[in-house]
């Protein structure tokens, strides 16, 4: 793999982790599309690592504050505030990711990158984000999340591991179901991926770098994916202050069919 290559994936992780268009359908798609060789789904998650640069640094000021309330649970053993009662709730929305990545991550390394596949998950998501989004209330805000809701969310995104689903398009879409704003919902579901990323990327990235001898590539794709998805993030937040999810839909439809086409010409 070249470094250009590796950027233009960096580019593609950074934008599509955030976006809901599913950055692993973008990352499988583009070496297929281009003629490229497949990294495979370690690099991918490599790419993660810069993702999660971008994560933390732009929620920096929450992470603080929920890293200070894990101690404090710790040390009183009680949830007592508001942003110890948030911590709880991503944890718990983390578990099914969580345990679906153990069981199924043979399948999301071979059977689910198959083109077709990601083609139909980026269709059949983006209608069911177009429908939660078009009809879903928007009279929830971030601190009204419940247990129920985080449990509902949490396996919405084990459905992510399907390349085209889109771990933050299922979470937002579940979260525009359940009558969250669209900016509670998107943020909800950033706060979700930190700690499955972490896990990910910790369980990765060592196979990664053992299977690249040289990692400059890998270093300009991580470095490339901090950039982009930091942009990412602050764009889509402000973007649904007066936009809908309904341009995401549009393209997942379109970016669907584009694939299925190449499907049919190439077979």
């Amino acid at each position: 793999m070249t470094i250009f290559q590796a950027i233009v994936l960096g580019v593609l992780q950074g934008l599509a982790e955030f976006l809901p268009i599913s950055s692993s359908a973008h990352l499988t798609l583009a070496p297929w599309i281009f003629g490229w060789q497949d990294p495979g789904l370690a690099f991918d998650v490599a790419l993660h690592a810069g993702t999660l640069l971008a994560l933390a640094w732009y929620f920096r000021v929450e992470w603080t504050a929920l890293i200070r309330a894990g101690f404090s649970i710790l040390r009183t053993r009680a949830i007592q505030t508001p942003i110890e009662r948030r911590l709880l709730l991503l944890v718990i929305a983390s578990i099914p990711g969580g345990i679906a990545g153990k069981l199924l991550n043979d399948y999301a390394e071979s059977a689910f990158r198959a083109p077709t596949l990601i083609a139909i998950a980026l269709m059949v998501m983006g209608v069911l984000l177009w429908a939660a989004d078009k009809w879903g209330k928007q009279q929830r805000e971030l601190g009204d999340v419940t247990v129920r809701d985080a449990v509902l969310i949490g396996f919405a995104q084990v459905f992510a591991l399907i390349p085209g689903v889109s771990r933050s398009g299922s979470t937002m879409t579940a979260g525009r179901a359940l009558g969250f704003d669209r900016q509670s919902a998107a943020r909800f579901s950033f706060l979700m991926s930190l700690p499955i990323t972490t896990a990910a990327v910790a369980v990765k990235l060592p196979e990664a770098v053992q299977a690249h001898a040289d990692l400059a590539p890998m270093i300009a794709g991580i470095i490339a994916a901090a950039v982009s998805g930091w942009m990412a993030i602050a764009v889509l937040l402000k973007v649904l202050t007066r936009y809908s999810f309904g341009s995401f839909a549009l393209y997942r439809l379109a970016l669907g069919a584009l694939v299925l086409g190449l499907v049919a010409m190439r077979s």
